[in-house]
């Protein structure tokens, strides 16, 4: 690699950190066919580490952080004082077949500064991914982020080639949006997740290829001075009305020349974990945002218990739950029990009356779930009236690293 190249890959690789939407969940398991190259496991991508051990990872890069926007919130904003780079489309098809060969990733995910205008920053991408699969017989994942203000027919094109589309969302109001980003419409990015909905809907069901691991977005947490309630709420509205993937939470980092109407520190990181484990209880464990909401204090979750603790704390009246007759439905709502658990649980009672013993093998979080449940040889004696009960289970403090 020449120093220019490894120049603009240093600079558009620390510029595309702030996304965190690029995991690879849902792409279709598929391999190479002679001649071609990559593959993809079905595992998460992104320096993430599979059940198996195995840390698997993507280039993760901007064509450019060059852009027409001036988003407030934007380290890549139009006034920026950075170092601006660009690539050209073969050196990113280059970077990221070198790479693979070389055993460094096992996809790629791009985005990009908006150029010239949207489409033409959109026919860039699609470019991208197009030479890779047509010229490289590439079979890796690719995420493609795309730009909302593009024609729908180049959105369509980009379902060809990615596995994975994505729109931010970056601002859970218009509100907020206005005042952010003035010049991003609130209404034409729901409205682009809506089409790329029914357009990855429509293609299952005529089992043609488009986007096949579907479409996800992120949200910038604590940039404006909206809620976690609030969050929640857009969240569930926008995994009901567009059928995302999943939603991504990213803390807002300051930046360099920030503008005065932005904070001047980070929210604690902490928040944005919990936001993940709110989203969680909605996506696996049958927890309504009304349900979210009630566990929240001031529209604002807890930092020292997980909001699934804080629910039960704050309805302790339908706690202890016996593991041997209580539905699905409500084992799911007993602290320490995750999903897997709680189905280990029904099946074993299905042959057995289980005991205390028998629920800490299905579970490593018999700790935490001790005072909310019952078993044949097992009862609290109102452990769940206890004023120190929030004390005893919550976590202790703990130090979390942005990048």
């Amino acid at each position: 690699m020449d120093d220019a190249l490894k120049k603009k890959l240093t600079i558009l690789a620390d510029a595309a950190k702030y996304d965190a939407s690029c995991a690879s969940s849902g792409a279709p398991k598929r391999k190479a066919e002679a001649g071609g190259l990559g593959s993809t496991t079905g595992a998460g991508i992104c320096h993430a580490y599979t059940p198996d051990g195995r840390c698997v990872s993507l280039l993760k890069i901007l064509l450019t952080n060059y852009c027409l926007f001036d988003c407030a919130y934007c380290v890549n904003r139009r006034s920026s004082n950075v170092r601006r780079a660009r690539f050209s489309v073969d050196e990113v098809v280059t970077l990221t077949v070198e790479f693979y060969k070389r055993n460094y990733i096992e996809g790629l995910f791009l985005s990009s500064g908006i150029i010239r205008s949207p489409d033409h920053t959109m026919e860039q991408l699609i470019r991208v991914a197009k030479t890779l699969r047509q010229r490289h017989g590439f079979r890796g994942y690719i995420h493609l982020k795309t730009i909302p203000e593009a024609s729908p027919w180049l959105i369509e094109q980009a379902g060809l080639y990615a596995d994975r589309l994505s729109i931010n969302l970056e601002l859970p109001t218009e509100a907020s949006l206005e005042r952010l980003a003035p010049e991003k419409d609130g209404a034409a990015i729901q409205t682009a997740m809506g089409q790329m909905g029914e357009r990855i809907l429509q293609a299952k069901e005529e089992k043609r290829r488009f986007a096949p691991a579907g479409q996800s977005t992120q949200v910038i947490v604590g940039a404006d001075a909206s809620t976690d309630e609030s969050l929640i709420r857009t969240s569930a509205r926008l995994y009901d009305h567009y059928g995302l993937k999943r939603i991504y939470y990213s803390a807002f980092s300051p930046i360099p020349d920030a503008a005065s109407i932005l904070p001047s520190k980070s929210p604690p990181l902490q928040r944005e974990h919990r936001l993940y484990q709110a989203d969680w209880l909605m996506r696996y464990y049958e927890f309504s945002p009304d349900d979210v909401a009630g566990a929240t204090e001031s529209g604002m979750l807890a930092l020292d218990v997980d909001p699934k603790l804080a629910w039960a704390l704050r309805n302790r009246d339908k706690f202890p739950v016996d593991v041997n007759k209580a539905d699905r439905e409500m084992l799911l709502r007993v602290p320490g029990l995750g999903v897997r658990a709680v189905d280990k649980i029904v099946a074993a009672r299905r042959h057995a009356t289980l005991r205390l013993d028998d629920v800490a093998r299905l579970t490593s979080g018999l700790k935490r779930a001790r005072p909310f449940l019952i078993a044949a040889d097992y009862a609290p004696v109102r452990l769940t009236d206890r004023l120190d009960l929030r004390a005893r289970l919550a976590e202790p403090p703990r130090q979390l690293s942005l990048f």
